[in-house]
């Protein structure tokens, strides 16, 4: 029985196909279940089980086998465990491999752990090497290329080779690597690039005739909802919208590309209103496995618009509570961009979303707590801009600078000599109108990274082109070792070479006077220059920096001014006059009492008398000055009225 199961065993490997893995298990199966220790049944069964997709069953069958089956399959085991997501066995397994097959699972192995350059280099080894299957040239040339857009996403695209950031002719003939070529451009920021391979895989994709239909539209939808994100990032919302509603997110095949097809049809949509129901869609995508998590990069796009959904729903506690617990577990100071991000949010949450003054009140006191929170301090010197006032940003950034100088901690030094953090600064000094501290902060940063063995060569480039603005010997000097520094990174390279020149041209000529050839001549420089034409032009001057001038306005600009018209109020209809008439013009006294009034006229005699007696409509009273005898002095007494004035005496009547 055992011979016959064998034999059956047999005639199935020799004739097996893709199709018959079912039937070569059950075979395998059977011969173990009469011989439980075949080594050819075990090995069988356990290549069976890969090819049916059981990678769990496949490591059982695996540790059921014992230690001598292990020896033989260890290219199988470190499949299965690289499919199960237990990607720490696996690169122990595979680590320091020298067989073909090995370097293929170490090379995915290192994708999936996102060891991206340990990726590219494996498979650049495989493919200096001779092609041991047929198809494997095509299949490498996809995976390097995959593996050089990851690190563009990384934020590593320095490691990616210069003659592979641009597509080749063979990148452009499948659909795969124009996919993977289109990412790279994307990563990289060219969005036009990116968006113009990306149209070229998906005609590639419809055009192949090796595809059913199902699986044609299984491979062109991550292409659309690519295509959906670079559309939205240029501004073409329109062509994103009908993009978005071609896509069915339900039929996209993998989990993780579906969750993101969700998040991008979110932030394309220009009309939701109402950030409950937008949570809810954000929430409706599945749950991954592990084995079907985000790269690192994803996932934190991904947590970052769930904050942000969450501020516009205004749940501003949990925000604040969840984003304070992964910023104090990370190293500070830190510039990673994802707890700069987090730290960015929440200080949006403890300022409920507000900008301006009010909310640098709510946020000042936060910057107590974390002096060192570079997000944070990003945030303040954003918000001070904003109101105008670069002062405190810059006094802010210089005290952050000085207490990390103090640190003796290498990772401090690190974020104290950041690229984008000496930008910054240098920024703000010119906006300031400030010239001599830029030149004291390149000098100090370029000094920093050419003790680095990987310096950062566009901030030493900006270092070495603004010392070469000065005069001082001892700046030129310095421009020149910068410069040739530049030059031990890459030889060829023109603006190194130039900058190396003009720093010795005046001090020592001969020890640049050989590379002058490898220069660009002059004559052909200004052959397109008309200087007649520049000297009658004259010299432009520039405008004073917005910072530096004055908020008040001149006299004359508020001159100039038209007044602003003042809008009628309407009054309403119970304040109006009984009598009141449209077009009318209304007495002008009317609030003034009736006594005042200019119209008043009193009633009865004491009342006429009275008025009289009024400086205001009235008779203004004569007196005469009357000498008293003997030089006593004068007197004022009230000049006598005419006849029938006032001033007549009335008859007393008697009684008859």
């Amino acid at each position: 029985m055992a011979s016959n199961a064998t034999a059956t065993l047999t005639s199935l490997l020799r004739g097996s196909t893709i199709e018959d893995h079912e039937e070569v298990l059950k075979a395998a199966n059977a011969v173990l279940k009469s011989s439980k220790i075949n080594p050819e049944a075990l090995h069988t069964r356990v290549v069976a089980l890969l090819k049916l997709d059981r990678f769990n069953d496949a490591l059982r069958a695996l540790d059921d086998g014992g230690d001598k089956l292990a020896e033989t399959c260890v290219l199988e085991k470190a499949y299965a465990l690289y499919k199960t997501g237990q990607l720490a066995e696996a690169e122990k397994l595979v680590q320091g491999a020298n067989t073909r097959g090995l370097k293929h699972v170490a090379a995915q192995v290192a994708y999936r752990a996102e060891k991206f350059e340990d990726a590219a280099r494996l498979y650049k080894e495989l493919s200096s090497g001779a092609m041991a299957i047929e198809g494997e040239e095509n299949d490498l040339r996809i995976n390097s290329s995959a593996a050089d857009a990851q690190l563009e996403w990384q934020g590593n695209g320095d490691k990616v080779e210069t003659s592979r950031k641009k597509p080749s002719r063979e990148d452009l003939e499948a659909f795969e690597t124009s996919y993977n070529a289109a990412c790279g451009c994307i990563a990289r920021g060219d969005l036009g690039a990116g968006s113009v391979l990306l149209k070229r895989a998906r005609d590639l994709c419809e055009a192949l005739d090796e595809l059913s239909d199902e699986e044609k539209r299984a491979e062109v939808l991550p292409i659309m909802v690519q295509q959906a994100f670079v559309f939205t990032k240029l501004g073409k919302l329109e062509e994103a919208e009908v993009l978005q509603k071609m896509i069915n997110i339900a039929d996209v095949p993998e989990p993780p590309s579906r969750v993101i097809a969700q998040n991008n049809a979110l932030a394309a949509t220009t009309h939701t209103d109402n950030p409950f129901m937008t949570q809810r869609i954000f929430d409706s995508v599945p749950n991954l496995s592990h084995t079907e998590k985000h790269f690192e990069h994803q996932a934190s796009i991904l947590q970052r618009n769930r904050y942000t959904i969450d501020l516009q729903a205004q749940k501003y506690p949990g925000v604040s509570k969840s984003t304070s617990s992964a910023i104090l577990k990370s190293p500070s100071p830190t510039i990673s961009p994802y707890i700069s991000s987090l730290s960015v949010l929440n200080a949006a949450a403890h300022a409920k979303s507000e900008t301006g003054k009010a909310s640098l009140k709510s946020i000042l006191p936060l910057l107590e707590k974390r002096p060192n929170d570079v997000g944070l301090i990003l945030v303040v010197v954003q918000l001070y801009l904003l109101i105008n006032n670069p002062g405190p940003a810059i006094s802010l950034l210089e005290t952050f600078f000085r207490r990390l100088e103090e640190s003796t901690t290498p990772a401090d030094q690190d974020v104290r000599y950041a690229p984008g953090l000496v930008a910054l600064i240098i920024s703000l000094y010119r906006l300031s109108g400030r010239k001599s501290p830029i030149k004291t902060e390149f000098r100090k940063a370029a000094s920093y990274w050419r003790k680095k063995s990987k310096p950062s060569l566009s901030l030493l480039r900006a270092a070495g082109t603004s010392l070469l603005e000065s005069s001082n010997p001892e700046e030129l000097s310095a421009a020149g070792e910068i410069f040739s520094s530049l030059r031990s990174q890459d030889p060829n390279d023109r603006t190194a070479i130039a900058g190396y020149v003009a720093s010795y041209a005046t001090s020592d000529f001969s020890k640049v006077s050989f590379n002058l050839d490898k220069l660009t001549p002059i004559s052909r420089l200004i052959s397109g220059i008309d200087a007649a034409a520049l000297e009658e032009a004259g010299v432009p001057t520039l405008p004073a920096p917005s910072a530096l001038t004055s908020k008040k306005r001149s006299l004359d600009e508020k001159d100039k001014e038209k007044p602003v018209p003042v809008k009628k109020k309407k009054i309403s209809k119970s304040k109006m006059p009984k009598d009141f008439e449209e077009g009318k013009r209304m007495d002008p006294e009317r609030w003034l009492p009736l006594r005042d009034r200019s119209t008043y006229r009193p009633k009865g005699k004491k009342g006429k008398k009275k008025a009289m007696e009024m400086t205001q409509g009235g008779v203004v009273k004569e007196e005469e000055s009357l000498e008293l005898a003997g030089g006593a002095g004068t007197v004022k007494v009230e000049k006598a009225g005419g006849p029938g004035g006032a001033g007549k005496a009335k008859k007393k009547k008697g009684k008859k």
